[in-house]
Parts: structure tokens; sequence; C-alpha cells
């Protein structure tokens, strides 16, 4: 057996709720919608990874999702355009990240990240 793909799945009454903040603002596609469901990802082949931490680095906590970008420069700028508060940086992590947390419509905590 092999996994092909891990989904995370964010329980809401409204899923026509993420098609601003996660297609519009972070500029993902819509790959499913029946209404009930709406998927949003890209259609690049992701590798599949699955976290456990007490916390997240420089003592923040442990987001829900972590968006990993090749450049930290456009999310930022559009989160900044659409008036969605940062929560935490951007900063530059001694781990080789560069950072920051952000709030969806859902309340869920992503921390979108590149690679330095």
């Amino acid at each position: 057996m092999q996994v092909r793909r891990i989904v995370a799945n964010i329980a809401t009454a409204d899923p026509a709720k993420a098609r601003h903040f996660h297609a519009e603002v972070l500029g993902l596609d819509l790959l499913m919608d029946h209404g009930w469901i709406a998927t949003y990802g890209t259609q690049a082949q992701a590798a599949v990874q699955l976290s456990f931490a007490s916390e997240s680095g420089s003592g923040t906590p442990v987001p829900d999702l972590s968006i990993e970008v090749d450049d930290l420069d456009a999310p930022l700028s559009r989160v900044r355009q659409a008036g969605v508060p940062i929560v935490c940086g951007p900063v530059d992590e001694p781990w080789g990240v560069w950072r920051f947390y952000v709030r969806d419509p859902f309340g869920k905590l992503l921390n979108i990240l590149a690679h330095r």
C-alpha cells in the first residue's frame, strides 16, 4: 500500500465561504465543488506529510495548517490588500523559513511559509 494523498477537512456550514480567502487571496485552484464540499489545491502533486508538534518554533502556537509557497511576497501582499489581520510575522526563522500566520474565515490558524 502507498498513501497517495492526505486531505485536511475543515468542517463548515458554508463551504462557499472559503472561495474568497483560499482561492482569491491565497490563489488556490477550485479542484472540486459539490455544494456540500469544495476542495481547493494545486494541480501539482504535493508531498504527503503529517506533523505532530507541541509548538511551532519560536514559541508560536501549532497552526491548523501549514501552507508552503515558492514566494512569500505574493500571498503576504494579497493578505494585506484583503485586510486580513496578520497574527504573527512575517519573520525569518533560524531554521531557514520565512513565514507569517493568519486566520482563515473559519478561524483556522494558517502558517504560510517559504524556504529560504
